[in-house]
């Protein structure tokens, strides 16, 4: 509190931390935390201190305040922050001195809004201009952006886009922005619609049925389509007959934009396409993109274009709609200083809120995050095993033939999972199962079970009005009411009034728990899936529509001012009812969407309904390194894309060789990423099913299976130092080598920990690919064991079976035995892989695996460390113990030197030790 009131001009000491009063009336409040962060608040009157939503950590810093001249100062050990009494400019700097995050005051903009009759501030702030610092995280976007710096992202859920407020610097800091309205970063306002002389020809097949002028190309929403022209009017083409519902044959769609674009100002003009179905681009001719996207998920791709002021270019667009959605946007180039900056804009907030955590790496940057927001809590071991997914399973025996075809194949497998619409038709919400198809759920779990297997569940917080459960919270004015009010139908048979209910209030979130501990829980379920939870509940409304209808009833806070923040409240509620419920069992949460915070809940996250191309799988790679430094430890996507084009679903001889090879290298991908999990829509994705006829797709797929069984030990190693250390399973080449700027924009290459880098293959018919062994050491080969200088690029080899692989020198990999599942034989033979030509160390983790033992302190840590010089291996002395802890265990030690050609996973040759939980050292 206040001792006084303050002057302009003037600073006062608070509890940790200080409030200045700018000449203009403006406070800027600063807060320190025990860890060197600091909390910055800016407004005409201060919001109440307390932490956001997001935010559980309280101030508990005890700085040094100093006053010298017209500068406040704030000093911790690992950082300071000085506030200009004049302005409340603010500066953040390292111990040494040097500035990691220098603001532009003049950008700081607090500007009134009015929004459903309720004042808010729009805010928007500016660091560092002209910077040449590296920049990441911000969560998941689908544009291959990787680093940055330069780049406009914009924070808003979507099906495929997560918004997580945290950025990331090469500079030696973290900032965390604390607003959950729609922010962006970069530009801070939004790209407008190119306006032209568009000449628009429409065309049914090969006829033009009319050309005319428009304004510009503008299909973008559900309500948009009222505008399309009768003329060009056709019934949607039947995505397996090429039919209308009549049986009749159907005349393509087509429409052709040119125009030319005269720009008034020189540089870089960056455009958003947003787009379903086939389109493509070009620029003076040249193509510049050519996308595909399922018609009820369309999204934005991005290109850019470096143009001369005055010079005109010929831009043209070619749709195929078949009822789709597009539209095209447009940002004139901003001054070199602004388009290299740190810039937060954000529609709705109550002042300008934002931490800056120091952080000499990347890792340090992230647990100052988790520090602030929560901890990871750990992921059970089968999680880390392979899950089988299908859009859906419909009947009880399709979800235990598959367990057992696997189980009969001796393919590994851990996980099948039970998608949405297990429900009767009328009935989403219930969370029952429709008698027909699925007699005895609980009969159901339990056979799969008996085969060594988990099953997870679909559940939505969606509901029909009329169903019991919608009933219950409808009563208690749980449920959002405008979607209901609009007359929106989804897609469900004849189509159902919907909603979704609304968890910002505590008794809300309780009510729904209680619906789902009363009806699923009971069933013995071992995961839950929360599909939908951005929320979602059509997918080409506008967003100021979205924004409209998601404005709390519980809470009466606009839907504008929490728009990214529904899935924190939501998973929170169900992780908090599971631990109460099941306490002693781990519970694991897989959400579409998450936010701030959102790893605290036992939540993975996933990349959404993507779509199955080549482009998709390489922008799922760089989407997926930006959310693990948003600090999210635990990320899946859907392997073979989940929307598949008809060419593929068709199953077109023509075509399958290509879907084949697609789901192969997503397949190898997905064995890399920190969850192993196939999805998506026909053809089926079951191993088995999906290579029939091709014997050498079935062995590549089955090694990946099993290499992935075998590198459990280490998997699970990093899955526990995510919680223990706040570390990162999937590592974006910049966390480790920072000093090698060659990494800074590398989108498809990335460390799985601290040892192997992958490389996906991400073009069709491609056999080999360029890769980059980042200087600072050195390297070998996985598939070839031939050990490589760090600091250049090769060529590595990628038969259509395998992905290139690479290990750091000096690396220790343990792996275990072959298993079917992650349970069997856990405490089994070990093998540990000894990379020469570095020292090396790495402490094994063990566990239970599922339960909280090791939250009690039950576990086991096995330091290992290897002397290159003395070729000496020494494991120490086991830490810890935990039940069912093996006393005895048998380890091979296999040294990788370049002597043995092959694949360094498949060796089997070693020098066999036993390990009795004493200090042993081995000579190779």
């Amino acid at each position: 509190m206040l001792a006084a009131q303050v002057s302009a001009g003037e600073v006062q000491q608070v509890a940790h931390g200080m409030i200045v009063t700018t000449d203009a009336g403006e406070q800027v409040r600063v807060l320190a935390y025990a860890d060197g962060t600091f909390r910055v608040t800016v407004a005409e009157t201060l919001p109440d201190g307390r932490p956001s939503a997001m935010v559980i950590a309280e101030a508990d810093g005890t700085p040094e305040f100093r006053l010298e001249g017209e500068v406040a100062t704030l000093a911790l050990p690992q950082a300071s922050a000085a506030v200009r009494l004049a302005d409340g400019h603010i500066a953040i700097r390292d111990p040494q001195g040097a500035i990691l995050l220098d603001e532009y005051a003049p950008a700081r903009r607090l500007s009134p809004v009015t929004i459903e009759g309720q004042p808010w501030l729009a805010s928007r702030v500016q660091f560092n201009r002209g910077t040449e610092e590296g920049l990441y995280g911000l969560g998941q976007h689908q544009n291959r952006q990787m680093n940055y710096n330069g780049e406009d992202v914009e924070l808003a859920q979507h099906n495929m886009a997560i918004a997580i407020p945290f950025l990331v610097s090469t500079k030696g800091y973290g900032i965390l922005w604390d607003n959950a309205a729609i922010t962006r970063v970069g530009d801070p306002e939004p790209y407008a619609r190119l306006v032209l002389d568009w000449r628009a020809e429409y065309f049914l097949g090969s006829r033009k049925v009319l050309e005319r002028t428009e304004s510009a190309v503008d299909y973008q929403y559900l309500k948009d389509q009222t505008r399309w022209p009768a003329e060009a009017k056709a019934a949607t083409v039947a995505a397996t007959t090429g039919q209308n519902t009549q049986g009749n044959a159907v005349e393509t769609q087509r429409v052709v934009w040119t125009g030319s674009f005269t720009p008034d100002k020189a540089g870089t003009h960056k455009f958003r396409l947003y787009s379903s179905s086939y389109v493509t681009v070009f620029a003076d001719g040249k193509e510049v993109l050519s996308r595909w996207r399922q018609n009820w998920n369309p999204w934005y791709h991005n290109f850019q274009l470096d143009l001369a002021a005055g010079k005109p270019v010929a831009l043209r667009i070619e749709w195929e709609p078949n009822q789709g959605y597009i539209a095209l946007d447009h940002a004139d180039p901003l001054p070199p200083e602004d388009r290299h900056a740190v810039s937060f804009a954000s529609e709705a907030g109550k002042a300008v809120d934002y931490y800056v955590v120091p952080a000499p790496s990347m890792d340090d940057a992230i647990a100052g995050y988790r520090r602030l927001t929560g901890k990871a809590p750990m992921m059970p071991r089968w999680a880390y095993g392979f899950w089988q997914s299908r859009q859906r399973y419909n009947t009880q025996a399709e979800v235990v033939g598959v367990v057992q075809a696997y189980r009969d194949r001796k393919i590994p497998i851990d996980t099948i999972v039970q998608d949405w619409f297990y429900w009767p038709e009328d009935s989403w919400g219930c969370h029952c199962f429709d008698p027909a198809r699925f007699p005895d759920p609980a009969a159901m779990v339990d056979a799969v079970k008996a085969l060594n297997g988990r099953v997870m569940i679909s559940v939505w917080p969606k509901f029909y009005p009329d169903t019991v459960h919608g009933k219950a919270l409808r009563e208690r004015g749980f449920l959002y009411e405008r979607p209901l009010e609009a007359g929106q139908r989804d897609w469900v048979g004849k189509g159902y009034a919907n909603t979704f209910y609304d968890p910002y209030l505590p008794e809300a979130r309780a009510l729904y728990w209680k619906q789902m501990q009363d009806t699923l829980v009971p069933l013995g379920f071992d995961a839950w899936w929360m599909d939908a939870t951005e929320p979602d509940w059509h997918s080409n409304l506008s967003v100021a529509e979205r924004a409209f209808q998601m404005t709390s009833p519980t809470i009466g806070v606009p839907g504008a001012a929490i728009f990214n923040s529904y899935p924190l409240p939501h998973a929170e509620g169900v992780a908090e009812g599971l631990r109460q419920a099941q306490p002693d069992t781990r519970p694991f949460i897989l959400t579409r969407s998450g936010f701030g915070g959102i790893q605290r809940a036992s939540a993975a996250l996933w990349s959404g309904d993507v779509a199955a191309r080549w482009d998709d799988l390489r922008d799922q790679i760089s989407a997926g390194l930006n959310l693990s430094l948003a600090g999210v430890p635990n990320w899946t996507h859907d392997i073979g894309g989940f929307a598949v084009e008809d060419r593929f679903s068709k199953q077109d001889p023509a075509h399958l060789p290509e879907w084949r090879e697609l789901y192969l290298r997503w397949f190898q991908f997905g064995a890399f990423s920190p969850l192993f999990r196939s999805h998506g829509e026909f053809p089926q994705r079951e191993t088995y099913i999906v290579s029939e006829g091709d014997p050498a797709m079935l062995d590549g797929l089955t090694h990946y299976h099993r290499l992935r069984y075998r590198l459990l030990p280490y998997i699970y190693t990093l899955a526990a130092a995510t919680h223990f250390d706040d570390a990162t399973i999937l590592r974006p080449l910049v966390m480790d080598f920072e000093g090698d700027r060659r990494v800074w924009g590398i989108d498809d290459q990335y460390l799985f920990g601290p040892s192997i880098m992958a490389a996906p293959v991400t073009a069709f018919e491609a056999r080999s690919r360029q890769v980059y062994l980042p200087e600072g050491g050195d390297w070998f080969d996985a598939l070839s064991g031939k050990p490589l200088k760090g600091g250049q690029t090769v060529t590595a080899a990628a038969p259509r079976e395998r992905m290139p692989l690479f290990v750091r020198a000096g690396a220790i990999i343990p792996a275990g035995p072959d298993v079917q599942w992650s349970g069997e034989n856990p405490q089994g033979p070990l093998t540990l892989h000894v990379f020469a030509g570095a020292d090396g160390r790495f402490t094994l983790y063990e566990d239970a695996g599922a339960d909280m033992g090791y939250a009690r302190g039950e576990f086991v840590r096995i330091p290992i460390t290897w002397d290159d010089a003395a070729r000496t291996l020494t494991l120490g002395a086991r830490e810890g113990s935990f039940p069912g802890m093996a006393e005895t265990r048998a380890i091979t030690v296999i040294l990788h030197d370049g002597q043995a050609p092959g694949d360094v996973f498949d060796r089997r040759d070693g020098r066999t030790l036993i390990y009795t939980g004493q200090p042993l050292a081995v000579g190779l």
